[in-house]
């Protein structure tokens, strides 16, 4: 059965149309739009009027190529923005009249369920019986703990990504202080591996491969450190706008990688498959 998922993110709204099987989500088609809803929250608490626009036409256009390519059920929810802007109702209900169908927001549970689930379904390496997945945001964090055919039973979620450890930290020490207390409370269940997803992850595997240990981790943030974001766009293949974020995210993904105690694998999905995956059980039963 083919499903459309349309993720609207704190960095980035993106959509992803996949087939989608028990076992296999199969992408037919996918579009990203950064609207950097995240930053403006930071800032100023709310969501302004020109985002909440900008976003519903970004939604509008994103439903028509779903239903374009004929699918049985359209998912368009909202992580970080529609629970931390204060005019989240507003955004929600405007994005809603956008896609033509409702407009959710995740729990912070739903939300490290789904990425869970994506990144265990897409991994490519053997896993054993108790893992964690990992998934930096632009503006949370989550980490989910479990079984891999039994999903999370232990997930935690803090409220700081890549982008507002961005416009909090002046540098990078600051903003390891800060990831450091903000993630202080956090002790999760000992794991076998664990997995990451999210931009932060994928973009970290462009500059130092798919394992992303203390000493790699360390490489990626010295790459970012020493290079300006074009040449991290020119010389790694880093999206411009993710190469700005960057270091923030890699700090967050070693403080996670530091309490974990393994690395990290990156996978190449992660929330969006987890959707598919999930709407496509609704639809079968």
């Amino acid at each position: 059965m083919r499903v459309g998922v349309i993720d609207v993110g704190s960095n980035t709204t993106r959509l992803l149309v996949a087939s989608a099987g028990p076992d296999a989500v199969v992408p037919l088609a996918k579009e990203k739009v950064r609207l950097s809803l995240g930053e403006e929250i930071e800032r100023y608490g709310s969501v302004s009027d020109v985002h909440v626009a900008a976003a519903a036409k970004a939604v509008r256009k994103m439903a028509e190529v779903a239903r374009g390519h004929g699918v049985e059920s359209l998912d368009v929810f909202l992580t970080a923005p529609g629970r931390q802007a204060s005019n989240a109702q507003e955004l929600v209900s405007a994005l809603t009249r956008a896609a033509g169908v409702p407009a959710r927001v995740l729990s912070k549970d739903e939300e490290g369920t789904l990425a869970y689930r994506g990144a265990v379904l897409t991994c490519d390496v053997a896993l054993p019986s108790r893992i964690a997945v990992c998934d930096v945001g632009g503006a949370s964090t989550e980490i989910a703990v479990g079984r891999p055919v039994d999903g999370p039973d232990w997930i935690t979620s803090v409220d700081l990504g890549s982008v507002r450890l961005t416009a909090r930290a002046d540098d990078l020490d600051e903003a390891k202080d800060e990831a450091s207390d903000e993630l202080a409370h956090v002790a999760p269940p000992a794991v076998e591996a664990a997995l990451a997803v999210g931009g932060s992850a994928r973009a970290a595997r462009k500059l130092v491969g798919p394992e992303l240990g203390e000493k790699e981790l360390a490489e990626a943030l010295r790459l970012v450190e020493t290079k300006s974001p074009r040449q991290l766009t020119r010389g790694y293949g880093v999206d411009r706008a993710r190469a700005e974020i960057l270091g923030a995210g890699i700090v967050l993904l070693a403080e996670v990688q530091r309490k974990l105690g393994v690395p990290l694998h990156v996978c190449s999905g992660g929330i969006r498959e987890g959707a598919v995956l999930a709407s496509a059980e609704a639809l079968a039963a």
